[in-house]
């Protein structure tokens, strides 16, 4: 996210609270009784204390509520926010399971009208969508509709780990600056708010109005099934469906994720959803009444753990329309913990076909990208499929070294299908919204590189925030790279290996590792030996994006120095490479 976007919530403003407490003969319940006077209840969380059940009453049994929380024991390490501003002046009780009264959170458990936090604390994005505070994870129910592009996502508004799961909501028109919305799906008798898609009902096929705006989700509770939501405010509101679920659970454990699009040579609404470890596709008139199509998934591709986040969508090829399957799955990854493969094929609006390829494929072979999707209703006009991924990987994604809030989305990617030279693959290259946020401040002689060459300064005052242009002709060298750098000799390092056919990223010695032991384990992705290789390389705070050759060969990786890498150093272990063409952007 750009830096122009400012926390909506200020200053606090501590209020005092009028508050009695009632313990049962256990001693591990407790409830507390506040006289709302002001627009917040703000809860003290500590993230190593255990997770607890509070329970929201007032006298309007409407407005019953609860949520988990790692309520404060010993310490706070921060505080999240109940929004109480339509209970002014009214009795509000909140119930602790398995608590004492000498719990630190229950004591200084505060009212204020105001949120505050340190929006721009170290390791936040200045170009990456991240939430305003909390966790989030996957990238849900994207869709555009008159000018602006929603994202809404995997949500926890009461901690900065997973928990809570409601679908959060912001708003772009240019897919590269975002404004924060209220949340937009919270959790409710059928469960908590899973991943989905959104569609625009263009043809009132629902009978919720003309352009009505619907969300698909899992709806996880005992089991996991499909519901729907709808808007007719362009997404500022939702009501969810009387009638849900939709499309009930068969008896399957893990049935969710619902990616729905209108087929018109099908003239009806197709659902991929995660089973298992398949894909099952549904057909709909009208979004409530759902018919098993086919399945997709048994045989083929990486079956290492369960799939989830299907997108099934077309890309022209050649002229000709090819349909590409998106799948991720967790664990399973090619470099361990999460990731996205992809299958090309056909789709007669009933039954995928994949081509013969060497699956599995992966979008990116990265650490830090996945459960990404695309965007629907993109004006044809337009015709590109946008997507966006979360960047970060089950295996620490609990324990990254950020405090008021936790992970961000990949920027928003082109995808295209191209030939390698062996075969077909899918291509994801940045959106070109994103050139309008990029000065050029500095432009680099060429190098031609002999065991080792360095740019001792990128930029000046550099922030941390920057991209990379270049183009590296390996010549004869046959191991060869680069490496950003700090002056506390924190490296993250990028090697091609022409002998051995493939980049990796070493990111050991790249600063704070070691809050999991997970985290430094190395990556590669296949590199086919080639006389040029283009680089775009996209640094953020406490991320980096490499793009090979337009997107040939992606990879998304997170590290957190303890200073901005304002160096780049070249080496080769044996012969010479050229690197021209070196740009380095500061972003806007």
């Amino acid at each position: 996210m750009k830096k122009s976007i400012s926390s909506i919530l200020i200053a606090l403003l501590l209020i005092s609270i009028s508050c009695t407490s009632q313990k049962n003969s256990s001693g591990k319940n407790l409830s507390v009784d506040f006289k709302i006077q002001s627009s917040y209840l703000l809860i003290p969380v500590e993230e190593k204390a255990p997770e607890i059940k509070i329970s929201v009453s007032t006298s309007n049994p409407t407005d019953q509520s609860s949520f988990d929380v790692h309520l404060a024991v010993d310490k706070i390490d921060y505080w999240v926010p109940l929004d109480v501003k339509k209970l002014r002046d009214q009795k509000l009780t909140l119930s602790f399971l398995g608590v004492s009264e000498s719990f630190l959170g229950i004591k200084e458990i505060k009212q204020s009208d105001k949120f505050d936090f340190e929006y721009n604390e170290k390791y936040r994005p200045q170009f990456h969508f991240t939430p305003e505070h909390g966790w989030m994870n996957d990238p849900n129910g994207m869709v555009y509709l008159d000018g602006e592009y929603h994202l809404f996502y995997q949500y926890n508004p009461y901690g900065s780990m997973w928990a809570n799961m409601s679908w959060g909501h912001a708003v772009s028109t240019d897919l590269t600056s975002w404004t924060y919305f209220p949340t937009a799906l919270t959790p409710d008798s059928l469960g908590a708010i899973f991943s989905g898609s959104a569609v625009i009902d263009v043809n009132n096929t629902a009978g919720f109005g003309k352009n009505a705006m619907v969300a698909i989700y899992t709806s996880a509770g005992k089991v996991q099934a499909q519901s729907i939501a709808y808007s007719t405010d362009k997404g500022r509101t939702f009501t969810k469906y009387a009638g849900n679920p939709v499309l009930p659970n068969p008896g399957i454990t893990d049935f969710r994720d619902p990616k729905v699009s209108w087929n018109e040579a099908a003239n009806q609404w197709i659902m991929a959803l995660a089973t298992k470890q398949t894909v099952t596709f549904f057909g709909s008139p009208n979004l409530k009444d759902w018919t098993k199509l086919s399945e997709f998934g048994e045989g083929i591709g990486s079956h290492a753990a369960v799939w989830e986040c299907p997108d099934l969508f077309p890309l022209i090829y050649n002229g000709k329309t090819k349909w590409v399957l998106l799948v991720s799955i967790n664990p399973g990854g090619p470099n361990g913990g999460s990731a996205t493969q992809y299958f090309i094929g056909d789709f007669d609006g009933k039954t995928f076909k994949p081509d013969t390829l060497p699956y599995p494929l992966w979008l990116d072979y990265g650490r830090d990208n996945y459960a990404g999707v695309t965007f629907s209703n993109i004006p044809k006009t337009d015709g590109r499929q946008i997507f966006m991924g979360w960047m970060s990987n089950w295996d620490y994604a609990n324990q990254v070294p950020t405090k008021d809030f936790r992970s961000a989305m990949t920027v928003a990617r082109e995808l295209t299908i191209t030939n390698n030279g062996k075969h077909l693959i899918l291509n994801s290259y940045p959106v070109n919204e994103f050139n309008n946020l990029k000065d050029i401040v500095s432009e680099k002689p060429d190098l031609q590189v002999d065991k080792e060459a360095t740019i001792t300064e990128l930029l000046k005052n550099n922030d941390g925030s920057y991209e990379i242009e270049m183009t590296i002709k390996p010549g004869n060298a046959v191991e060869f790279g680069f490496s950003l750098n700090n002056s506390k000799n924190e490296t993250l390092k990028f090697n091609f290996d022409n002998a051995t056919g493939f980049l990796s990223i070493d990111r050991k010695n790249s600063g704070l590792i070691n809050f999991n032991d997970r985290f430094a384990l190395g990556m590669n992705a296949p590199l086919i030996k080639k006389d040029a290789y283009r680089i775009r390389l996209l640094v953020d705070k406490a991320s980096a994006e490499i793009f090979i050759n337009e997107g040939e060969v992606t990879m998304s990786t997170l590290f957190f120095p303890s200073e901005c890498m304002n160096q780049l150093k070249f080496y080769s272990q044996t012969g010479k490479f050229g690197v021209e063409a070196i740009k380095i952007n500061n972003i806007k």
